[in-house]
């Protein structure tokens, strides 16, 4: 068992929670994007920018409490990580909303609505282990899941591309989907990735 100074109050554990949620609003906006028709996506794209930076803003108050934190409650590397981690969630989701909003595709694939399926269970798993943080108690069945949704969000990427590829859509519309898709496809890797972090953090401090 490792011997480390806590600290007494929870201000990180709050800023990790309170990422956890914004990420939660961004994906609950993405699922409203796609749903929606294509005259509405510019203002939802406008108020998923403001969810992004938000995350930023989160990420830059966890940042400056490491800063001016002489103890934190675990490696600050690994809080610096953590942080950034969540906020690449945010920054991939926003991405796919505006290169659609950029590019105007037309209706999306039905695939993209069970990519955004998956993302949000992953964002509400996300969501709910960070409070945990502070204990580091009941987190495995969290990374176990969240690797399982991104196997899952694997299957339904490369279902998409068999689609896209499929040669019953023209080539600047393949580009065009193509890029959403892989943000979509990078947002699900980078919850893996909050998890991965978690887990190091776990095991650290076990």
């Amino acid at each position: 068992m490792r011997l480390r100074l806590k600290p007494r109050d929870n201000r990180f554990f709050d800023l990790f929670s309170a990422a956890g949620n914004n990420i939660v609003d961004a994906v609950d906006l993405l699922r409203e994007f796609v749903a929606a028709p294509e005259d509405q996506r510019s203002d939802l794209a406008k108020r998923m920018h403001d969810a992004e930076h938000a995350g930023d803003d989160a990420t830059h108050a966890i940042m400056e409490q490491v800063d001016r934190s002489f103890i934190t409650p675990f490696d600050r590397e690994d809080i610096y990580r953590l942080a950034v981690r969540l906020d690449d969630v945010v920054d991939f989701i926003d991405a796919a909303v505006d290169f659609t909003t950029l590019y105007n595709p037309g209706a999306l694939p039905p695939g993209v609505g069970k990519q955004v399926e998956i993302l949000h269970r992953m964002a509400v798993l996300t969501a709910s282990a960070m409070p945990r943080l502070s204990t580091l108690r009941d987190l495995t069945d969290y990374w176990v899941t969240i690797n399982e949704l991104e196997n899952d969000a694997d299957r339904v990427y490369r279902r998409l591309l068999s689609y896209l590829f499929s040669g019953e859509l023209e080539t600047l519309t393949v580009m065009k989907l193509k890029d959403i898709i892989d943000q979509l496809e990078q947002a699900a890797d980078a919850f893996e990735h909050v998890a991965d972090v978690v887990h190091t953090i776990a095991v650290k401090e076990s």
